[in-house]
């Protein structure tokens, strides 16, 4: 069976795992540790990061742009990328929008700070970036309410890779329970209906030891 290296709290990892799932594509987990950029894992991928396939043929493909295309090959149905060219030009736009400015404007202060540092054991904590951090999320949020305002989804009127994009970032940020959801009603009813998919409950299942989520975090009621 096909094999998917992968962090619990890695957003890029998400994306793979939410995917293959909405495709309904068999897989089964291993959680790796690749700030420890272990020998065996380095020959899977030389960057040294999740998420990974592996296939029963020893086949690997490595990346998360990768992996979402790969997907797409193997499994063309149901398709989430859209069905226009538009509507893929959109959800393309989108899923580089959460998986590059969001991860950097948002993420990458808040999770790098507060969980990946420790891991790197790159010292303290920067309080003037999780700020940041938490301030940029507010621009994000307004904008997935108004796009859930205008839009059946994310992308357009189907669940697309857009929203899983989305839901990967968010759904690390509201494991540690710093998404003020109370203030976004737009973006907290899109989530809420991302949440509540099948393919979405090993996500809400995930726990990292020493690290556990907010209250919460796995209530499709908030």
């Amino acid at each position: 069976m096909r094999t998917l290296h992968h962090s619990p709290l890695s957003a890029e990892s998400r994306m793979a795992r939410l995917a293959l799932r909405e495709k309904g594509v068999p897989f089964e987990t291993v959680v790796e540790p690749f700030w420890e950029r272990r020998e065996a894992f380095l020959a899977l991928n030389p960057a040294g990061e999740v998420p990974v396939l592996t296939e029963e043929d020893g086949s690997v493909v490595a990346g998360a742009a990768a992996l979402l295309e790969y997907i797409d090959e193997v499994a063309p149905l149901p398709p989430l990328i859209g069905a226009t060219p538009g509507e893929r030009a959109e959800t393309r736009r989108l899923v580089g929008w959460f998986r590059y400015t969001f991860a950097h404007e948002v993420t990458g202060n808040i999770l790098g700070e507060k969980v990946m540092r420790r891991f790197n054991g790159g010292g303290q904590p920067s309080s003037a970036a999780i700020r940041a951090g938490l301030a940029n999320l507010h621009v994000h949020l307004d904008y997935i309410g108004w796009l859930n305002e205008r839009r059946a989804w994310l992308a357009g009127p189907s669940f697309s890779l857009a929203d899983i994009a989305a839901a990967a970032q968010l759904s690390v940020l509201d494991y540690l329970g710093d998404i003020p959801w109370a203030r976004h009603d737009g973006a907290r009813d899109w989530y809420a209906r991302v949440k509540s998919r099948p393919s979405f409950c090993a996500v809400l299942e995930d726990r990292v030891v020493g690290i556990p989520p907010a209250a919460h975090y796995g209530d499709l009621d908030f």
